[in-house]
């Protein structure tokens, strides 16, 4: 029977599938579970099943989720002698092995593994048996390879010793030196299946012998090389032997031969040492092994030379990439300090800020290529484990250090260019916060000596230069926000689109899909075409890929033999291969309406035109729909509460207020939106509607709105003003405040668009609704009330 002190048979327990080790009975040692379905086997077992659990070995160690065909058939049934939640979400438990077990039937594999079991007996030695010379020989072989091993190698603790002396049953001598062996998994499983006590005790007798020759061969690689020379057949036994000398021999040569910090070449000689002491297949030598490639492998003082000719780095920049003077400029200025003050070893820290599709990620790139550094992308879109940017312990099997020294493994060089892709993108759980190890790796007065879990060493990432790329500021946190030079990038004119599909984006797809610059010409009115009917973008995806669209139509032709002449696109031409304009300039207000207006929204993909439109029935209260935010209802109320508050002024009759509903909707309703620019456009409509007045079709509006009439100012003028340029809007109504934020709009826009700068609601009134001020508001009202 199965279970302790030989109580209580037990024919079903959970199974915990464990990696690397084999337990044995008897057996005592700490295991670390993190797995969510191991975690549920060692909570049914202490609840249900008085702390017994089945230990078995899985075949694939970089299984995360091992079916019954991965797990070895024959465990351990152990007790869980204590239990420990850990802090990072697993939790630590000490087992003792207890009997042998078959796995005789998998009964559930979810939510864990739960099997049915039968014990497995040693076979039984006579006493006459144990008394047997031959018996006696093997018992006494064993103990006497196992001291010789221990006096030779710092594998085993001398402890061992003390304990087998009076040990003389071979079943649990067996147990006792496997479990103390580094093992690889096939050796340990076949003792742990082999029934017979003395059969067990020869193969791990083997397996001494084995070990102590190695050893012996290694001490005596001198001798060992010359006894190869001269019988080079007979020298099979220690040609592995020579070739792990040979590995030491490289190990040592390439931490001699690389340019080490002082602290970096001590730690690695001290694992170098700790590495020769052990055997070759033992699971801690391949840990160290792979640590010593990590601290040579990665550059510790190798340095890129960098391109310091400013004008051709301008040419670089400006060949690679139309407008963007913010960021060329940013770059050539540290440049320059860099030409001025050869000693300067710290890199700014930029953050690139915009809608998808401006070009961030491309322009990292093409300022690599410009300044002359290696070029790495770490992507952080979805990471949420604190180890992917610090690394993990070496202590967890398949450790590795974080995103950023394996970055500087592939640069190789200690300055490139690491650009930290949808930094925005972060998120957090139970394993740490990445934004907040970010903070060190961010700042320049730290950074210098970065610690990274896996090397456990100081590492100097002052001379990187980082550029992170984000499309929301907002989703950052202050502090790490606050490490960062945020430049950013608005959106495309259709100016712009115009002149970066000439020089970029149809070259490029003209060679992409194998046609010829001769088989297909674009001219300005049909590119203008993709941009107004096929896209409506901030950026130039889309653009883009309506342009391949258009390329790859022709390329069908070509293979076809259908293509008998060039073509040159025209509008026409357009709408036949790509059908129906998807957008058109007839989806805004063709005539002036009552109760609807225009406003203007910032997003993190640009500017957007907002249509709201109010409503009023018999009734009472305020209604608000179109996936609104708290920040946009409040200005919808502080709207409505300013129209009520001074309904005098305006001629209304307060009796309106208590016998009618008002409805606000801002279409689009799957599309969340929020803030508080909306706050003057939503007084207006209110207003038209109220006073049954005329919003004239052709004036976008955007500003934040006070319970006393004051119009405050609000971001993103430069998106929003693009946004209307889009939608063929010429005026637009900005707070007064906001005039500043003009300059930033490219004169040739301002040009184009009439700016209304105006300070209070009835400012805006008198542009916004026709005939504002020689109405009569009493008229209007009493009418609207006889209407409804």
């Amino acid at each position: 029977m199965i279970g302790v002190n030989n109580k209580r048979v037990v024919k079903e327990l959970p199974l915990l599938p464990i990696r690397d080790i084999v337990v044995y009975p008897f057996m005592i040692l700490p295991l670390f579970v993190g797995r969510e379905s191991s975690v549920k086997a060692v909570e049914e077992s202490i609840n249900n099943f008085d702390r017994l659990i089945l230990l078995s070995c899985q075949k694939d160690l970089h299984s995360e989720m091992p079916g019954p065909d991965e797990i070895f058939n024959v465990g351990t049934v152990a007790m869980i002698m204590r239990m420990r939640n850990l802090p990072d979400g697993r939790i630590k438990i000490l087992i003792q092995g207890i009997r042998k077990a078959k796995i005789l039937n998998y009964k559930a594999t979810n939510p864990f593994h739960f099997v049915e079991i039968q014990e497995i007996k040693d076979k039984e030695i006579a006493k006459d048996e144990l008394a047997n010379l031959e018996v006696k020989n093997i018992l006494t072989e064993v103990k006497s390879k196992l001291e010789k091993l221990v006096q030779t190698s710092n594998q085993i603790s001398p402890d061992i010793l003390m304990i087998l002396e009076d040990i003389e049953d071979p079943s649990r001598l067996a147990d006792l030196i496997a479990s103390n062996l580094n093992l690889n998994i096939k050796d340990s499983q076949i003792i742990l299946e082999t029934t017979d006590p003395l059969a067990r005790l020869q193969y791990i007798n083997d397996i001494l012998t084995n070990e102590v020759d190695v050893i012996q061969s290694i001490q005596n690689h001198d001798q060992a090389k010359s006894k190869l020379k001269t019988n080079p057949f007979g020298g099979n036994e220690i040609h592995s032997e020579l070739d792990e000398v040979d590995e030491f021999e490289e190990l040592e040569k390439r931490i001699d031969e690389k340019n080490l910090p002082l602290h970096v070449k001590k730690e690695a000689v001290k694992n170098l040492n700790r590495f020769k002491k052990m055997h070759q297949e033992s699971s801690e030598s391949n840990i160290i092994r792979t640590y010593l490639d990590w601290i040579l492998d990665i550059p510790w003082n190798e340095t890129t030379e960098e391109n310091l000719d400013l004008r051709k780095a301008k040419e670089i920049l400006d060949e690679d990439h139309f407008d963007l003077e913010d960021v060329k400029e940013r770059v050539l200025e540290h440049l320059a300090v860099r030409t001025l003050k050869k000693d300067v070893s710290k890199s700014p820290i930029l953050c690139l800020s915009g809608p998808p599709g401006v070009g961030k990620t491309s322009l990292g790139k093409s300022i690599a290529k410009a300044i002359g550094r290696k070029f790495v992308r770490i992507s952080l879109g979805g990471v949420k484990d604190e180890s992917e940017i610090r690394g993990h312990r070496r202590t967890y099997v398949g450790a590795m250090p974080g995103k950023l020294i394996q970055a500087m493994k592939q640069a190789g060089s200690v300055n490139p260019l690491i650009m930290l892709d949808e930094i925005d993108k972060i998120g957090a759980d139970q394993k740490g916060d990445p934004a907040a190890a970010l903070l060190e790796v961010l700042d320049p007065e730290q950074n210098d000596s970065f610690k990274d879990h896996y090397l456990n060493m100081e590492y100097d990432l002052s001379k990187v230069l980082f550029i992170a790329t984000a499309n929301y500021l907002e989703n950052l946190p202050g502090p790490l926000r606050d490490r960062m030079e945020i430049i950013n990038l608005s959106g495309y004119s259709q100016e712009e689109k115009l002149e970066i599909s000439k020089r970029y984006l149809i070259p490029k797809q003209i060679e992409l899909n194998g046609i010829e610059k001769e088989d297909i010409s674009f001219t300005d009115i049909s590119i203008l075409k993709l941009i107004k009917g096929y896209t409506r973008e901030a950026g130039l995806r889309n653009l883009e890929r309506t342009i391949g669209s258009v390329c790859r139509k022709v390329a069908k032709k070509k293979a076809l033999d259908e293509l008998k002449e060039p073509i040159e696109l025209n509008p026409t031409i357009v709408e036949k291969m790509l059908g129906a304009p998807s957008f058109s300039q007839d989806e805004l207000k063709k005539i002036h309406e009552i109760g609807i207006a225009t406003g203007l929204a910032w997003t993190s993909v640009g500017g957007e035109i907002l249509e709201i439109e109010t409503s009023m029935m018999p009734g009472s209260g305020f209604t608000l729909t179109g996936k609104l935010g708290e920040v946009m209802k409040e200005s919808a109320q502080t709207a409505f509460g300013f129209i009520r508050s001074n309904a005098k002024k305006f001629g209304i009759d307060d009796k309106i207020f208590r016998e009618f509903e008002f409805h606000i909707h801002l279409p689009a309703g799957a599309i969340p939106k929020d803030g508080p620019s909306a706050g003057i456009t939503l007084a207006t409509a209110l207003l038209s509607l109220i006073t049954n007045s005329y919003v004239s079709k052709d004036i976008a509006m955007t500003g934040e709105i006070t319970l006393s009439g004051k119009v405050l100012p609000v971001g993103g003028i430069k998106e929003k003003c693009l946004a209307a340029m889009r939608h063929g809007i010429e005026t637009i109504i900005i707070p007064w405040k906001n005039q500043k934020d003009l300059e930033e709009i490219p004169e040739h826009y301002r040009e184009k668009i009439h700016f209304v700068p105006v300070k209070n609601i009835f400012e805006v009134l008198n542009v916004a609704i026709i005939d504002w001020e020689n109405q009569s508001s009493d008229l209007k009202t009493s009418d609207l009330r006889k209407s409804a």
